[in-house]
């Protein structure tokens, strides 16, 4: 497709989600990618405007992040005002969002992800503890950028990680630790780009919000350091699991290598970012893409 073919794009960024302030960065990074290549694309922020006036566009790149734009709600109105868009469909992408549900379907087909418990204001605290130890990781099962996260170390630490958690979400799971190397493959098409290994400085305790957009201390390696056979055998997992969900286009797959050596899912991510800090622009510079090249071919995935 040449950049005349897309007709006029409406580039959707901002909204209403506890990611407003990434999506925002990452939104205008895209648009003013799409436009240095001579696309005829525009800002639209659904915070902002009625999303009806979407039916004036011939096609959207989503670039909202969390709920309200990658959890299928957004997806499901374009489809009823007929407009494509980039990225997965309403079902995978509202699986997507809750980690919950998509670690219940990666167990039901067999892929590995990290054993859990969901939490809410009844839960035995203690018995989450005995039946997947400790440390534990606590998170908000329908939030991204790794907010409301939290590192228990001790059974004490629990119930006050989960009121955290709380403030985000009303579904909060535990997820048993898993101690050793943190990776991200990122899917675009039918192909997994280079993997990259993610290194945050100790003083982050895991890959948190500040390792993320705000700490220049974090490390990504690529190459990652794995082995050709165990990269490719990480690429084809990821494969898996995208496919798995039901998700298409672009998106992200975050997984862990223990100590003894097995690959562990954490969770699926369809509208990942595209920020200056982004894992996403990274494998593609790895895979020889520019970042124009990026945009242009998830937008072409629309026709």
């Amino acid at each position: 497709m040449t950049q005349q073919d897309f007709g006029r794009v409406a580039v959707l960024f901002g909204g209403t989600s506890a990611e407003r302030e990434v999506s925002l960065v990452s939104g205008q990074a895209v648009l003013s990618a799409l436009q240095q290549a001579g696309v005829n694309a525009e800002a639209f922020d659904p915070a902002t405007r009625n999303i009806s006036e979407i039916k004036a566009y011939d096609r959207a790149f989503i670039v909202l992040h969390g709920r309200g734009g990658e959890d299928g709600t957004m997806q499901g109105a374009l489809e009823l005002l007929g407009v494509p868009y980039t990225g997965s469909g309403v079902l995978a992408s509202a699986l997507g969002m809750d980690k919950t549900r998509t670690k219940q379907l990666w167990l039901g087909c067999g892929l590995p992800t990290p054993p859990y418990a969901r939490l809410n204001a009844n839960t035995h605290f203690a018995q989450v503890v005995a039946d997947l130890g400790l440390p534990l990781m606590v998170k908000p099962a329908r939030e991204g950028s790794s907010i409301g996260m939290r590192k228990v170390e001790t059974l004490e630490d629990l119930q006050p990680a989960y009121a955290f958690a709380a403030q985000y979400d009303s579904e909060i799971i535990a997820e048993k630790w898993v101690t050793g190397k943190e990776y991200t493959i990122v899917l675009l098409g039918e192909k997994a780009l280079p993997v990259i290994r993610l290194q945050p400085h100790q003083s982050h305790g895991f890959y948190d919000f500040d390792a993320k957009y705000k700490a220049n201390d974090t490390q990504y390696l690529c190459p990652c350091g794995l082995s050709v056979e165990d990269e490719q055998a990480l690429q084809t997992l990821a494969l898996q699991a995208f496919d798995k969900v039901g998700a298409k286009g672009w998106g992200r797959i975050d997984a862990m290598r223990d100590e003894q050596g097995n690959f562990w899912l954490l969770e699926v991510n369809t509208v990942p970012g595209m920020t200056d800090h982004s894992l996403v622009p990274m494998a593609a510079r790895a895979a020889g893409l520019s970042f124009q090249q990026l945009v242009l071919s998830i937008l072409s995935q629309t026709a």
